[in-house]
């Protein structure tokens, strides 16, 4: 949802937000490159089952149904409720440092997609929860972590049909790289550590988050287990980067962020952007559509060992986080030859 959605008032806050936010969409169409057509014959089953997800499991007992279309039209008339679809795939070495993403048009009425056993996204509740989001368009990041550019990679999707037609029904059926406007030297997108809260000792590098849940990154947090979170969170990253590189000027690159944010480099402050809420101010000037990139001062890294990333957010109502990519280091170089494309 757009900035211009956000229920606030509940909060006591009111957003300034910048006029190109109202029609910021988290990818559009025209930022993507086909990869793998996913259309065709995929295996599928009807009701519930243990490990359908696992890259192991054996469906080879199972029917094959076409996708996109309703699975009422294709033999299972007047069927209600769960069922799982499978398939196999490969995908280039070529694209290994790209930004990808998994295109499965329109899911009737609720979805969760898992890649090699990974939960990927979703949208929509199960029961006892229903929601249904028959109408989105599904359009999910995939970590590069999450995939094997040597072999075949296995795509397993669970589907909940509350009536009428069910299934992967429309649209397009794939995986996508999104245009970026710089080269990622270090990609960063993927699993991070979240908390919700705040706690100032989170920003610090030695802080021991070995027990934080993990979150998706770029990805609203609604759609990874926090649904009603409204306020302050955390996300933590921690990477190693070679003794030779720290050296260069490095930028962070943490895509768009929902509503402001505040990011630490091994515990000092790089920036923010956006301003945070107090007691005595209710505007909030939110950052929504803006891309953020923060230079990294070469005296803060740590060559060859951990350096951790804290990113503090706000988010004054419904979705939130670091929603869009990219993510990751981008060297100064190439932020200086592409930076007439930031917009």
């Amino acid at each position: 949802m757009t900035g211009n959605g956000k229920h606030i008032m509940r909060h006591h806050f009111i957003k300034i937000l910048p006029v190109l936010g109202f029609f910021c969409l988290p990818v559009l169409a025209e930022d993507l490159d086909p990869v793998v057509d996913l259309s065709g014959q995929w295996r599928f089953e009807i009701g519930n089952c243990k490990n359908c997800e696992s890259k192991k499991y054996n469906d080879s007992k199972w029917d094959e149904l076409h996708v996109p279309g309703n699975w009422e039209d294709q033999g299972f008339p007047g069927y209600d409720g769960y069922a799982w679809y499978r398939t196999e795939f490969e995908i280039s070495e070529k694209f290994s440092g790209a930004t990808l993403y998994i295109s499965l048009g329109i899911c009737d009425d609720v979805d969760r997609v898992y890649v090699n056993g990974h939960f990927l996204n979703g949208s929509g509740s199960f029961p006892p929860s229903y929601e249904t989001a028959w109408d989105r368009k599904r359009l999910y990041m995939i970590p590069n972590t999450y995939l094997d550019f040597k072999g075949k990679n296995s795509l397993a999707v669970q589907i909940y049909d509350h009536e009428g037609e069910g299934g992967i029904v429309k649209g397009k059926i794939g995986i996508y790289s999104k245009k970026q406007p710089y080269h990622i030297n270090l990609n960063l997108a993927g699993p991070w550590k979240f908390m919700p809260g705040d706690n100032p000792e989170w920003r610090n590098a030695e802080f021991p988050d070995g027990d934080w849940p993990s979150i998706m990154v770029p990805g609203k947090w609604e759609h990874y287990g926090y649904p009603n979170l409204d306020g302050f969170a955390w996300y933590r990253k921690s990477f190693v980067m070679p003794a030779d590189k720290c050296d260069d000027r490095w930028i962070l690159i943490l895509g768009r962020i929902d509503d402001v944010d505040e990011v630490y480099f091994n515990g000092s402050r790089i920036g923010q952007t956006g301003e945070f809420p107090d007691r005595t101010d209710l505007f909030i000037k939110t950052a929504y559509g803006i891309l953020r990139l923060y230079s990294i001062p070469r005296t803060l890294f740590r060559p060859g060992a951990e350096n951790v990333i804290a990113v503090r957010v706000f988010d004054s109502g419904s979705e939130g986080g670091i929603y869009e990519g990219p993510v990751g280091l981008i060297s100064r170089d190439m932020y200086l030859k592409k930076k007439r494309y930031i917009h």
